[in-house]
């Protein structure tokens, strides 16, 4: 009950600047994680064509994190390619070590979007971390939504737009590895705390796999959305 609240502890949202939600202690990016992403990357990226017979996992750093509103950083001393990936991200709640499928969902706090950035001339012998994990390469929010609040996460509308037009659009039920999958994968060997993030993978649409490709350059707007979630909104800015 808003009336409930403390005086000053509700803002508008015109007066305040949102920043991320939190500042996760390990961010855990899925990679190939749907089935027409798999044939693009294979096909721009020089990826296995074959789907993958378990999820593939990375990380980026709680330093690659940025918020709404807030500049994804292009360098070109570093980068020609930088890319885009809409994914839906699950914050945990609870502490899930070598949990099943079946109890994954309990460990669940929330949902929100997660821009998983890359640039994907960075990487080096097959190895994803520079190209994911520079600064500012993981815009996320607007907001966490509450477990409660998302009835099925696993039927959500994705999309990603830049400068207003369309580039992704699909929906989670095309996961190859559900999120419980992915918990109870990940779970297995390495414990997952209160505040990570699970970046559950990008659909098709990303800029690599365009004919011809498509990159982020200094001026661009990047928009994400996700159903029940909202909308992220970051500026592509020149960082050198």
């Amino acid at each position: 009950d808003p009336a409930a609240r403390p005086a000053g502890a509700a803002h508008r949202l015109e007066d305040v600047t949102p920043a991320a939600p939190l500042r996760p202690g390990k961010i855990i990016g899925v990679g190939l994680n749907y089935v027409e992403h798999v044939e693009e990357s294979s096909r721009s990226l020089d990826t296995d064509k074959e789907l993958p017979p378990r999820p593939v996992l990375f990380s980026k750093p709680a330093t690659a994190v940025t918020g709404p509103g807030a500049p994804i950083l292009h360098n070109g001393d570093l980068t020609q390619q930088l890319d885009w990936e809409c994914e839906l991200a699950v914050v945990i709640g609870r502490t899930a070590f070598r949990v099943s499928e079946e109890e994954a969902y309990e460990h669940i706090f929330g949902f929100s979007i997660v821009n998983d950035i890359s640039a994907r001339d960075q990487r080096r012998s097959g190895q994803w971390f520079f190209s994911k994990g520079q600064d500012s390469y993981a815009p996320f929010g607007p907001v966490v939504v509450t477990a409660d609040e998302i009835p099925d996460p696993m039927a959500l509308d994705l999309s990603l737009r830049v400068n207003g037009v369309t580039k992704q659009k699909s929906n989670t039920r095309h996961m190859l590895f559900p999120i419980a999958r992915l918990i109870a994968d990940i779970s297995s060997g390495v414990t997952l705390e209160p505040g990570d993030v699970i970046a559950t993978g990008s659909p098709s649409g990303v800029g690599a796999g365009m004919v011809p490709p498509e990159f982020l350059v200094p001026g661009d707007t990047v928009e994400a959305t996700v159903e029940g979630i909202g909308t992220l909104a970051n500026p592509v800015v020149d960082a050198r």
